[in-house]
């Protein structure tokens, strides 16, 4: 993320771009940053069974406190040149994004009634994780818009805060889309030079601290934390605020993410590591790990009574780290490039 933009692969967004193929001398950064990313997606769905505990609860405030904020940080920094690569970009929104979520609000339904829920299907109302890909869309074609604005960054905080006063449909994302835009429109401002910043000494050091501290903070708030505060899509009302405590509110966890995100962004190394390789494919983790998650919810794994404690919280990591590893693997990916990467090009001349 902290290389020049030519460096990188085209991509719909951070996590959702399976069908890029590596580039000889791409920069691993931005490849670290999304595994990492999706590695903290999948702790996070896994470790709401354990949110009733103390350390369970712990660990889920502070990851989502920043997780979905870098998420989104990381998709605006992407889509920067997103209209600007020619022609049929209103193409590539509907092959990257729309066809994959159609097809897995499907998958997901049928998945669900497997394991002896009811079947619930609907289109325009996202399934769980399939929000993001319609946020995204809708991110990506305001993108013009405020790259054209003079104060955007400001804008899009003003009109988060004010999203929050009304009630706003689930249907499209729309929640989603205005809690958590300030993040993405402050991703299309960023730029290289800003990330090499944030990789000086003194800078890292800071986020450490800043990263432990919060870490300190969650354990101790985590009881008086409510889950919702952390979704960046609850109306004030619902959240049993006033207007004044809840713009407040909204505008202290705005800034909370985006410090604890920057924070990661600078621990996280900027050489080629392991794990950098299975970056380029997280679109594959963050659709496929849901059926993982509900699997072993369904299953009662994650339920047992030794799991209520630290060492839950810790299995949970581990396992979710294995998750992304298997599911960002190249026999994954080729198994399962016919549902993730559907050949929707073939539907058109």
């Amino acid at each position: 993320m902290a290389v020049p933009a030519q460096a990188q692969g085209p991509g719909p967004e951070a996590y959702a771009e399976g069908g890029v193929r590596r580039r000889a001398g791409r920069e691993p950064y931005l490849d670290n940053v999304k595994f990492v990313a999706i590695t903290l997606v999948v702790f996070g769905h896994a470790v709401w069974s354990l949110s009733g505990d103390r350390p369970g609860r712990a660990a889920y405030v502070f990851v989502y406190a920043f997780h979905m904020p870098l998420f989104v940080l990381l998709s605006g920094y992407l889509s920067r040149n997103f209209w600007r690569r020619g022609t049929q970009r209103g193409l590539r929104l509907f092959e990257t994004l729309l066809v994959p979520y159609l097809v897995f609000e499907v998958a997901y339904a049928v998945f669900r009634k497997l394991l002896g829920q009811p079947f619930t299907l609907s289109v325009t109302e996202p399934a769980w994780l399939n929000w993001y890909l319609l946020a995204l869309l809708l991110w990506r074609l305001s993108t013009p818009v405020f790259q054209r604005l003079r104060a955007p960054v400001t804008a899009s905080v003003l009109i988060c805060l004010a999203a929050g006063a009304v009630s706003l449909p689930a249907e499209f994302s729309v929640d989603r889309f205005f809690g958590l835009l300030p993040f993405f429109v402050a991703g299309l401002f960023v730029r290289p030079r800003h990330l090499a910043f944030l990789h000086r000494r003194a800078v890292r050091a800071a986020a450490a601290c800043v990263l432990a501290a919060a870490a300190a903070a969650a354990v101790l708030l985590a009881p008086l934390v409510k889950r919702r505060w952390v979704y960046f899509r609850y109306e004030y009302d619902t959240l049993g605020l006033d207007v004044l405590t809840g713009t407040g509110m909204r505008l202290a966890t705005l800034v909370i993410g985006a410090v604890l995100a920057l924070a990661v962004l600078a621990l996280i190394p900027r050489r080629r590591t392991w794990f950098s390789s299975l970056g380029s494919r997280t679109l594959y983790v963050y659709l496929l790990h849901g059926f993982v998650v509900l699997a072993a919810r369904e299953l009662g794994w994650l339920d047992l009574p030794w799991m209520r404690g630290p060492e839950g919280v810790a299995v949970i990591a581990v396992s979710s780290l294995a998750v992304a590893v298997t599911l960002s693997s190249p026999p994954v990916r080729s198994a399962a490039r016919w549902i993730v990467e559907p050949p929707a090009r073939a539907l058109f001349r």
